[in-house]
């Protein structure tokens, strides 16, 4: 871990003077979540993080008030690649709900969960939540996510694509409920069994799949 650290420190430092204003932004955020990825969340700092880059302190305050709206912004960059896996999948709206997309977007979420756990973790972190210094973007984005989702079941409805019967709102709180009660008991490695996974996803899917069927 430290050779990596070191490696990553010195390549950055080399390439300090050729950051500008529009990218040196996204450059801080890459870098957080490459130091959260491989070593947590406690070893990120601003110090730390402007080192690493090869610009000073200054440069990150810029961009970041403090550590607390740097992981705001990661939170946000994750809802932003939540919502792209979540287009993949519905094909931008164009592909109809059905058992095989319930599948597909039941995976993709645990997957993304599971596989991309610096931004999950902080997208649904309580410390961000509950602290009440969430940024207003990171609000606005995730707030867009949920009431998209929203929107889609009920566009479903509309079209007849769905049961009448569904009620779109209690639908979605319902089922991002149980997913992410289904992530969050494999990131923190009570599901440790692997294999168990792919049933889970697949009855979670049926389940859903049941309450929808036209």
């Amino acid at each position: 871990m430290t050779t990596s650290s070191t490696r990553s420190t010195s390549s950055s430092s080399s390439r300090s003077g050729s950051y500008h204003h529009g990218d040196l932004r996204q450059a801080l955020v890459s870098e957080a979540v490459r130091i959260i990825r491989e070593e947590g969340e406690k070893a990120l700092s601003m110090r730390k993080l402007a080192l690493n880059i090869g610009v000073s302190r200054t440069a990150s305050y810029h961009y970041f008030a403090d550590k607390q709206a740097l992981l705001c912004a990661i939170a946000e960059e994750g809802f932003r690649r939540y919502n792209a896996m979540l287009s993949e999948v519905h094909q931008n709206g164009q592909r109809p709900p059905s058992a095989e997309s319930m599948r597909d977007f039941v995976r993709g979420y645990v997957k993304f969960a599971t596989e991309q756990t610096e931004y999950y973790d902080l997208m649904f972190g309580g410390h961000i939540w509950e602290s009440g210094t969430s940024t207003d973007s990171l609000r606005k984005e995730s707030h867009n996510s949920f009431r998209n989702y929203v929107s889609n079941v009920r566009s479903w409805k509309e079209q007849g694509l769905i049961s009448d019967k569904v009620d779109a709102l209690r639908f979605s709180q319902v089922s991002w409920s149980t997913l992410h009660g289904i992530s969050r008991l494999i990131i923190d490695g009570i599901y440790a069994d692997s294999a168990a996974i792919e049933p889970i996803c697949q009855n979670a899917a049926e389940m859903f799949w049941r309450e929808l069927a036209p």
